[in-house]
């Protein structure tokens, strides 16, 4: 296969294939994000991420007023398992011609 064949988005998987080695952006169920550098997939989408930045949004409602109180929890992850039917969308690095 030549270079170009290899950089072809035929199905799915292959934007995710070709986004081996870069930084993702991977959003789960729960409220959950995460960036890091994607090491390893399969069909399911089970990820293996490394340099990972987790961010956790909840929403609580104030007993008091009934305002929605949003708050953000980040934390830093060495290495990461990501379980692929948690996985709601992933986005490739951004690609500039």
């Amino acid at each position: 296969m030549s270079g170009e064949e290899d950089a072809t988005v035929r199905e799915p998987l292959d934007l995710i294939r070709l986004s081996l080695d870069e930084r993702i952006y991977v959003k789960l169920r729960s409220d959950r994000e995460l960036r890091g550098k994607l090491h390893a997939f399969d069909q399911h989408l089970n990820m293996i991420l490394g340099d990972v930045e987790e961010v956790i949004t909840t929403v609580e409602i104030d007993d008091e007023t009934y305002e929605e109180i949003v708050r953000t929890t980040k934390r830093n992850i060495e290495f990461l398992f990501v379980r692929g039917d948690g996985v709601i969308l992933v986005s490739p690095p951004l690609r500039t011609a």
